[in-house]
């Protein structure tokens, strides 16, 4: 699960927040151990590397950035050897440079490691340009299920409402 707050723990370094990602996996006993731990060091430090960060392996979370914390908090779901990766508005908070840039970090894992990514967007733009499929909700009922370039003007319309614009994130 990728959250939309990022629920890093600011005071510890970036592989250490990392590395928690695999405290659901091992007992008390080797949680307690899990930072001595080289190949569980070393799988850190290679997601780190994925999301273009390993240079920031040492540095305490309050120090980044917001588009570097959640580049922490993917790499954090990647200790966890996802088939699926949950993601709850993982670019609400973040500027459109930002936010496209962790949109491709997404597709990638979605492109080269056939992780299956589910995503929640308010932006079409970002959806059409990296999702393979879209499931619209209104009102807690499916009004459009299927492919991004079938969004029409109209059906944003019927997604969003009428006096609702489309913002374009490039």
């Amino acid at each position: 699960m990728i959250f939309q707050e990022f629920n890093l723990i600011t005071n510890l370094s970036a592989i250490f927040n990392v590395m928690t990602g695999r405290l659901g996996y091992l007992n008390f006993w080797k949680s307690l151990k899990m930072f001595f731990d080289k190949p569980l060091i070393s799988q850190a430090k290679s997601n780190l590397e994925r999301v273009g960060l390993l240079q920031f392996e040492k540095q305490k979370i309050k120090k980044l950035s917001g588009g570097q914390k959640q580049r922490i908090a993917i790499a954090r779901a990647l200790m966890q050897e996802p088939d699926l990766l949950l993601a709850d508005e993982p670019v609400a908070s973040l500027d459109p440079a930002t936010a496209d840039s962790v949109m491709k970090y997404l597709g990638k894992l979605n492109k080269e490691d056939n992780i299956t990514v589910v995503c929640s967007l308010h932006f079409l733009s970002l959806a059409r340009k990296y999702g393979s499929r879209v499931i619209a909700l209104k009102n807690g009922q499916i009004v459009f299920d299927g492919l991004p370039i079938d969004i029409t003007p109209e059906r944003f319309q019927d997604i969003y409402g009428q006096d609702a614009e489309e913002m374009e994130i490039r």
